[in-house]
């Protein structure tokens, strides 16, 4: 179970993050035509020239970016590896088994259930990185990237990443469940973590899916505005806390009836 869980999970994690990163940011640098429908406007950093960008300490986009962006995966990766390897005498109480499966529909409510726990988990972590000292000397560096692309999703401390990776596993380990259903759960979180700083809004985003989702609208707002959007999939704690930024919900309307919207 040591390979399967810590090692296996850290492993498919940093392969299933580049898988979706990959082709986002290759989208945000090339501006294909059939693309430029889906994309967010910028609403915050596009009118910097790169001087400025730099005098302020703000990445903004470009090859730069994307190698400091795979330079800091790395590293976080290593962390991660590090931290599993510490923490399995714990996460080997969690129950995570590699026994037989459940019935799909108990893998489908065993899914939902990790998806709203860790949004819940992660809004209350976001939201206490966003407190003054912790926004200086930790969480200040995911936010130096203003125009995000996909590949700057794990571009942030060491710290932030281990937190973040640690509450994901807190749902399978409450459940203790199938490994496979922890594998599943980690492919849909880091399709989250590329998806919320591609840049664009696909509308066969598989998080449309989710009840009260708007994609990755929510996670670009937060960057674009800073304060506010603390979720990370959902907006829906941010309702309930009375913390969505300052006109997303007028932002969600015009996106949502913008003179090109698909129709679809």
């Amino acid at each position: 179970m040591f390979w399967w869980v810590p090692i296996g999970t850290v492993l498919l994690s940093m392969g299933a993050f580049i898988s979706f990163a990959g082709p986002l940011t290759w989208i945000a640098a090339r501006q294909p035509s059939w693309a430029r429908h889906y994309k967010i406007p910028n609403t915050r950093g596009a009118e910097l020239s790169a001087e400025e960008a730099e005098r302020r300490n703000i990445l903004i986009q470009g090859s730069r970016m994307v190698r400091l962006s795979l330079r800091q995966w790395l590293i976080n990766n290593l962390w991660m590896f590090a931290a599993a390897v510490a923490a399995w005498p714990l996460m080997r109480l969690a129950g995570i088994h590699t026994g037989p499966l459940p019935a799909w529909w108990v893998l489908l409510l065993q899914l939902l259930f990790c998806i709203y726990l860790d949004d819940f988990l992660y809004y209350w972590l976001h939201r206490s990185m966003h407190q003054r000292f912790l926004l200086k000397h930790v969480h200040g560096l995911h936010h130096r990237v203003l125009a995000p692309w996909a590949i700057s999703g794990h571009y942030m401390h060491p710290l932030e990443y281990v937190l973040t990776g640690s509450l994901a596993f807190i749902g399978p380990a409450l459940l203790g469940s199938h490994v496979a259903l922890l594998w599943v759960w980690i492919i849909i979180r880091q399709w989250e973590a590329a998806e919320g700083h591609a840049g664009y809004a696909f509308r066969w985003s598989p998080t449309h899916w989710l009840p009260g989702s708007d994609g990755a609208l929510h996670h670009d707002y937060h960057h674009a505005r800073v304060r506010g959007n603390y979720g990370g999939f959902l907006p829906i704690w941010d309702r309930v806390f009375g913390t969505l930024a300052k006109d997303y919900d007028q932002a969600v309307e015009r996106w949502t009836h913008r003179p090109d919207a698909d129709p679809a």
